[in-house]
């Protein structure tokens, strides 16, 4: 039984991409896939697609700059055994604003940026770069 499906999802986007992989494929939830378009709409991933198929997928299809992936750090922030949490004053700018953290917030999963304009704080998933 996989306890941190997170961090699963994270850990196949890295080893794909370390290996120069074409895609992921990422086991679906909600989560996963709200996860995944944030990172198709900033820029690190070229595309995201649900699979029809039972079970269902999510398809990551990686984005690279010549041989270096546009993913450069992608690390697990808040774990099951230790929840980080966040203020909306606290949230932090990754890599002075080059880069992006993910928040599980009262209005959804949002980036840093987002959480900040609509004034919410909440659980830190993830960082990228």
């Amino acid at each position: 039984m996989m306890t941190d499906p997170i961090a699963d999802m994270l850990t196949r986007i890295r080893n794909a991409s370390l290996v120069h992989k074409k895609e992921a494929a990422i086991p679906y939830s909600k989560l996963k896939l709200s996860i995944a378009k944030i990172l198709e709409r900033e820029g690190y991933v070229s595309k995201v697609e649900e699979t029809k198929t039972k079970p269902a997928f999510i398809l990551v299809t990686l984005k690279y700059h010549g041989r270096d992936s546009a993913i450069v750090h992608l690390e697990r922030l808040s774990t099951p055994g230790h929840r980080r949490y966040v203020k909306k004053e606290k949230i932090e700018k990754i890599l002075n604003g080059l880069g992006l953290s993910i928040l599980s917030t009262p209005k959804g999963i949002l980036t840093g940026a987002e959480a900040v304009k609509k004034n919410v704080g909440g659980e830190l998933l993830c960082e990228i770069y």
